[in-house]
């Protein structure tokens, strides 16, 4: 079972709808290990991230806030360190506060089995 690292997403702006940023193909396993996050607006903006179809219990971010970019303000940019693991068929939904703010990018390792 050869582990690949591997982007799964991104870098690319989130919506404020949920859409599916990634889903396991057969035969494969993803284990996340980094989302990086960040906001170059003067304002704060929410952050969701689902395990399958967003609904309050998949949630593993919810309106988790991302502070606004200013001058020595470095909190506008996150990254969590996670281990993720997604088996086949599972997939993963985020969405912003506000459409075209956040941009995000997904990576971990590709497992095939």
């Amino acid at each position: 079972m050869p582990r690949i690292p591997m982007q799964f997403h991104g870098p690319a702006l989130l919506t404020d709808a949920p859409v599916t940023k990634f889903t396991v193909p057969a035969g494969e396993r993803y284990v996340v290990r980094h989302i990086h996050v960040q906001n170059p607006s003067g304002a704060a903006v929410t952050f969701t991230a689902s395990k399958g179809a967003d609904a309050a219990a998949t949630r593993m971010f919810d309106a988790f806030s991302i502070p606004a970019a200013a001058a020595g303000e470095t909190e506008s940019v996150k990254d969590f360190w996670v281990y993720w693991v997604f088996e086949a068929a599972e997939l993963l939904q985020a969405l912003a506060g506000v459409t075209n703010v956040l941009t995000i990018t997904i990576s971990g390792e590709r497992h095939t089995l």
